[in-house]
């Protein structure tokens, strides 16, 4: 990253660029003989008291003393793309949306409340797609008693690594005392290579609804009839079952097709069965469906730990476009609103 101009390092940024993308180098140990450059590439948060806050990429937040700093600059917010479907993070966020649709919801200006009686973070949190038309503070007071009149924990999910995304919200949320519980990521790719992978013919079933055994497979045992309702609800939903020897298939899949977009989930394989292409074939047999229904680009989520995931949707031409996060409560004794009450 270039910082100089005539020669010289400059720091060309001022608290007025706060929400904008920055490059900045500091130095790592100030006044010591050792100290060394470090450079660091996100936004800028907030500049308050001396400290400069950068949310990078993945979400993590790094506190800079303005007195470290040896130059900076605003770069640009939204990076070109080597690879996979251009997109949005707006269009994403809402196709992710209607593929995992809540039981009940319930509109607070830009922000969307929804609730599913405690089946998954994705369908019992708030999604801030633009302003809640009220102050934050009154906003997140309003997201609490709506899950607390529900007996639900208040989450809120952001995003942070592309253009329009919430770096500002996270730390907003974060110096109020709420806690980013999980964090994952969406990736994009091509759906004509998903569609070229294992074929295994009339093995691979695809269905309307998921049935008994395909439940059975499912990581979340005990579906309820909200779980069902989320899992079925969608544009168009579909279902992969590879049978196996014993009650529960081998390997399962979902797919939602919704215009140009298919998004995967719930791809699992028996532990017994894994390293064998099943999980491959399920995308497969669900990406020609996709195909069959107009769709050209793919989209699914991924946890940062799940290491054989990443590496296959690597392989299929999947790649990261940002980072996704839950942000919960905190507890009303941590809330620092509520203190003496």
């Amino acid at each position: 990253m270039e910082f100089t101009a005539g020669g010289r390092l400059e720091l060309r940024l001022t608290a007025s660029d706060v929400g904008k993308r920055v490059s900045v180098r500091r130095l790592t140990e100030v006044g010591s003989p050792g100290a060394k450059f470090t450079d660091t590439v996100g936004v800028l948060t907030s500049w308050n008291d001396g400290v400069l806050l950068i949310t990078k990429r993945g979400g993590e937040q790094v506190r800079i003393a303005e007195s470290s700093l040896v130059a900076g600059k605003v770069v640009p917010s939204a990076p070109a793309r080597r690879r996979g479907p251009a997109a949005s993070y707006e269009e994403l966020a809402r196709a992710a949306a209607r593929a995992w649709q809540p039981v009940e919801s319930e509109r607070l200006g830009g922000w969307e409340l929804r609730a599913a009686g405690g089946f998954t973070r994705r369908a019992n949190s708030v999604l801030p797609l633009g302003e809640p038309g009220v102050p934050l503070d009154v906003a997140l007071t309003r997201v609490r008693a709506w899950y607390e009149r529900r007996g639900l924990p208040a989450y809120i999910q952001t995003a942070t690594g592309a253009e329009g995304t919430q770096e500002l919200l996270c730390a907003e949320l974060e110096a109020r005392g709420w806690v980013r519980e999980v964090s994952a990521e969406m990736w994009v790719g091509g759906l004509a290579p998903v569609a070229d992978g294992v074929d295994l013919g009339d093995r691979v079933g695809l269905t309307r609804e998921p049935g008994e055994s395909w439940l059975g497979r499912y990581q979340r045992k005990g579906a309820s009839e909200v779980a069902l309702k989320v899992l079925t609800t969608g544009p168009s939903v579909w279902f992969a079952t590879v049978p196996g020897d014993g009650g529960e298939p081998d390997a399962i899949g979902r797919c939602v097709v919704d215009g140009r977009w298919a998004g995967f989930a719930a791809v699992e394989v028996a532990p017994s069965r894994r390293r064998e292409g099943l999980a491959s074939a399920v995308m497969t047999a669900l990406a020609r469906r996709a195909l069959e229904e107009g769709a050209s680009a793919a989209w699914l989520q991924v946890e940062a730990d799940n290491e054989g995931a990443r590496a296959l949707y690597g392989r299929l031409g999947f790649a990261a476009h940002h980072a996704y996060h839950h942000y919960r409560a905190p507890e009303p004794d941590r809330d620092p609103d509520s203190a003496g009450h």
